[in-house]
């Protein structure tokens, strides 16, 4: 045989394989995982609508969620999760330390967060962006109308930079006033040590419904000055488990997106005649194998959480506490730009 026939020959022979799907294997974050039968995951110490215990030291929120969807896809059970509360300037560190699997804690995906701190960003759970409230008494309805005002923020979070880069650009010469907890900021501005308060929008309607004795006393001004895409990070270094991670999240979003709901993923799992139901769903195809899970690995998470939907509207929708409209976050079909790469 002529050699370029033979080179051509392994050539089509290794594009070949190239498209076969293998299944992984499980990645050291997974068997760790498996092992203590407990994922460890990294919230907030307490933000209303992502990450808050109740009384009784139960959690809830979208972060908290997306923890409990990523227990029941890997080991069954959504109620495997140690919660770990984090401060603002804790939280990469556990991280990096292996103290947690997964950092679920309304966090802005970076460049300098992506290519500096040995860790990779997953999926966006929530399109945000920096806001500021007033009291209504203050007459403020405008973020240009700040010039020279005292502002409450909190440091080590990409705010306390927003805030530098916000009034640098507008000729503002607002006051930063700088605490290291999230309970101090709100103190101060509630006190009113500050005229306005920052921070992403959708955390600025947490503390107003939580904190506020009167949340109609306080306006959210309308602009926001930032884009803040917050989601889940993991280590470098497995990824195997990143990838876990990233599509139990774009599960959620495609299983809102093709109407399967915690309520009837057992009549669509038994009787639904749609090959991408079917893939969710682990009926016509075993996705899992590639993750190094089973079958039903999604169909564990949509029915422990519900798909994105049901998710965004117990936790921060309009008919929860908070009341925030879907926004950014619809579906991409639907006017927003949530939009899940495909399960197949």
């Amino acid at each position: 045989m002529h050699l370029n026939n033979l080179k051509t020959i392994v050539a089509v022979v290794a594009a070949m394989g190239a498209m076969v799907a293998i299944p992984a294997h499980a990645g050291k974050t997974l068997d760790g995982i498996k092992a203590r039968g407990q994922v460890i995951c990294g919230v907030h110490t307490g933000l209303a609508g992502f990450s808050a215990a109740d009384s009784g030291g139960k959690w809830a929120g979208i972060d908290v969620d997306v923890c409990r969807a990523v227990a029941a896809a890997t080991l069954g059970d959504s109620e495997k999760v140690k919660y770990v509360p984090l401060v603002a300037q804790a939280r990469f560190t556990a991280l990096q330390s292996g103290e947690i699997d997964v950092l679920s804690r309304n966090t802005t995906f970076t460049l300098t967060r992506d290519a500096s701190l040995g860790l990779s960003q997953t999926a966006v759970t929530y399109y945000d962006g920096q806001g500021f409230m007033v009291p209504v008494k203050s007459k403020i309805k405008n973020a240009k109308q700040l010039k020279g005002q005292t502002i409450c923020v909190q440091s080590g979070t990409t705010t306390e930079k927003n805030l530098t880069d916000f009034s640098k650009a507008n000729g503002l010469n607002v006051k930063p006033v700088v605490f290291e907890k999230l309970d101090a900021v709100e103190g101060a501005y509630f006190s009113g040590r500050c005229v306005a308060y920052t921070t992403d929008a959708s955390g600025l309607a947490s503390v107003r419904n939580k904190s506020a004795k009167n949340p109609a006393d306080h306006l959210i001004l309308p602009e926001l000055i930032s884009k803040e895409p917050l989601g889940p990070l993991v280590r470098r270094g497995d990824d195997e488990w990143a990838a876990i991670v990233k599509w139990v999240i774009y599960g959620l979003l495609e299983a809102e997106e093709y109407g399967v709901t915690a309520a009837n993923v057992d009549d669509l799992k038994a009787n639904s005649k749609d090959p991408v139901i079917g893939r969710i769903l682990g009926t016509t195809e075993d996705t899992g194998k590639l993750l190094g899970l089973d079958k039903e690995w999604m169909a564990r998470a949509v029915k422990a959480t519900g798909n994105y939907g049901e998710i965004f509207e117990r936790n921060v929708g309009p008919k929860s506490a908070l009341q925030l409209p879907r926004g950014l976050n619809n579906q991409w079909n639907k006017g927003g730009i949530q939009y899940a790469p495909p399960i197949r």
